[in-house]
């Protein structure tokens, strides 16, 4: 690889750079080499739960340099894939705060009734009654749109069921298969790579997960380092390819690595 092909990255969260809340060894050290070498980049993480401020603050608090600016989530990209599409952008949200601040942010109207979209993250406190009129939206004509397909997500007493989980009660009951918008989906890549400003070919998509980083950067031609930091260790990231039906460009062992490769590759 040529250094021209390092104009920037797209930096997954958990599992590359936190456990929980618990920072991995040298993702301190690598934001801050990204800033001393002038690289831009931003955090694309698939969940919808939190604002880029409360994302930047969590970062922060565990270490890791962060600006809400340099935070890329899926419901920005959820509510820019539905000002692009939807004139009278009325959403019905099963979703958390995260996910109903970017709607707002971008101008569209949050209802309870009569909504041309329903969209869908995490909702850590979903009712029945919540889910039934999310159904009953989707079968009389609302398009439905999911923010991520994580099934599962980490947490610190272990996996809990994400918003796959619940998208799978919705598609069941309605019948209706939505729009990704997270990591794989190209949609997510390409308001990424938007929002950083650089040509497909200049960006890196580090992250720990074959099936959403590695598959995502595939997606739109992105080139990709699968870090052994989370997901995908030295025993089974080889399968974990194979699972996923693609290749990383480079996979390294840790952050520290990491950096050392990036400066590499910025060295004139």
């Amino acid at each position: 690889m040529s250094m021209r092909k390092l104009g920037g990255l797209l930096i997954d969260l958990d599992g590359t750079l936190y456990h929980g809340n618990t920072m991995i060894d040298g993702a301190d050290r690598l934001i801050r080499g990204l800033e001393r070498l002038n690289l831009p980049y931003l955090f694309v993480t698939n969940n919808s739960s939190a604002a880029p401020e409360a994302v930047a603050e969590r970062l922060k608090s565990m270490g890791i340099p962060a600006e809400p600016q340099h935070v890329c989530t899926s419901a920005q990209a959820a509510a820019a894939y539905i000002c692009d599409r939807y004139q009278d952008g009325r959403v019905f949200v099963v979703g958390e705060h995260g996910l109903e601040h970017a709607l707002l942010e971008a101008g569209l109207q949050v209802v309870q009734e009569k909504p041309n979209v329903v969209v869908q993250g995490i909702d850590r406190h979903l009712t029945y009654e919540r889910l039934a009129a999310a159904v009953s939206h989707i079968r009389s004509g609302a398009d439905y749109i999911l923010t991520n397909p994580d099934v599962l997500l980490p947490s610190d007493k272990g996996f809990i069921p994400g918003a796959g989980s619940i998208s799978a009660m919705l598609e069941r009951a309605s019948g209706a298969e939505p729009t990704v918008i997270g990591k794989p989906s190209a949609i997510m890549m390409n308001y990424a790579l938007s929002r950083i400003g650089l040509p497909v070919e200049q960006v890196w998509v580090i992250g720990d997960n074959p099936a959403t980083d590695i598959a995502a950067a595939h997606a739109v031609g992105c080139r990709s380092a699968l870090v052994l930091t989370g997901l995908a260790t030295e025993t089974n990231y080889k399968e974990l390819l194979g699972r996923a039906n693609c290749h990383a460009d480079e996979v390294i062992g840790d952050l520290h690595l990491l950096l050392q490769r990036i400066e590499q590759l910025s060295s004139p």
